[in-house]
């Protein structure tokens, strides 16, 4: 069984960096070929598709954050990772991890994913 859980910084400046970790256990034979993605859910409103890394390590981003996210994975630690520059308080939301064996881009019903994290609350105030 295929586990995710975010891990990072819970209180982040304005300007500043958010970096957020999944790390993910249990992933084995064809879950290895999964497709990684993250999603958030800003208060009050619906959930916002960020980006995805593939198994062979591509990257696709929703054009909106495009100039401002990064997604990677390190192998060592089974993990992958988010970073989203320049971060304003309208980037303050619940962060998910997921994957899914199918790559949908811009995705968020959690009907298409396989597995989704708990989540971690992420805020940028001063």
């Amino acid at each position: 069984q295929v586990q995710l859980q975010e891990s990072g910084t819970g209180l982040v400046k304005p300007s500043q960096t958010l970096f957020l970790a999944c790390t993910v256990s249990g992933a084995s034979g064809p879950t290895a070929f999964y497709y990684w993605a993250w999603i958030r859910q800003p208060p009050g409103k619906g959930l916002e598709w960020m980006g995805v890394i593939s198994y062979t390590g591509s990257t696709y981003y929703s054009p909106s954050l495009k100039s401002r996210t990064s997604i990677a994975r390190d192998t060592s630690k089974n993990q992958f990772t988010l970073q989203l520059l320049s971060v304003t308080p309208e980037d303050t939301a619940v962060y998910y991890c997921d994957a899914a064996k199918t790559l949908i881009l811009g995705a968020t019903d959690k009907n298409l994913y396989d597995y989704w994290g708990q989540g971690t609350q992420v805020t940028v105030s001063s």
